[in-house]
């Protein structure tokens, strides 16, 4: 087990969205560290289900994560003025759920943040929260 306390981020790998999030996390969550898992549109992927070998990747580190870090919150992003997913926002936020959706399926002992990262200052918004699963 790692020593430090860990959450976890599935974000685009646009890089002007990594230290706001990160930082965001960081303070929200009162963690050490946080593990990031990068995808361009992870919003798109999850929601869609699809290519099954990067959802499986993504699954596949995200248990890393839960397992040998003891993560307890993933926050899944979505943002503005993203190339790998060149949407309206509010197809963005309806990907954003889906995907929040999938994630919780996959049953883990973990909270589940969706969140908006604005083009302009880069603030972070939550959208929609789902508690783990009380087992």
């Amino acid at each position: 087990m790692a020593s430090g306390t860990f959450a976890t981020v599935i974000n685009c790998m646009d890089g002007r969205t990594q230290l706001p999030l990160i930082n965001w996390i960081k303070e929200r969550y009162g963690v050490d560290y946080v593990d990031t898992i990068t995808e361009p549109g992870p919003d798109r992927i999850l929601s869609a289900g699809h290519p099954e070998d990067i959802v499986g990747s993504i699954k596949g580190r995200l248990l890393i994560s839960v397992q040998k870090h003891a993560s307890e919150q993933v926050v899944l992003v979505a943002h503005g003025d993203c190339a790998g997913n060149p949407v309206t926002k509010d197809e963005h936020l309806g990907m954003l759920r889906k995907g929040m959706e999938l994630l919780r399926r996959w049953d883990l002992p973990v909270d589940i943040v969706g969140v908006w990262v604005d083009e302009i200052n880069w603030e972070v918004e939550v959208i929609a929260e789902i508690n783990r699963p009380k087992h």
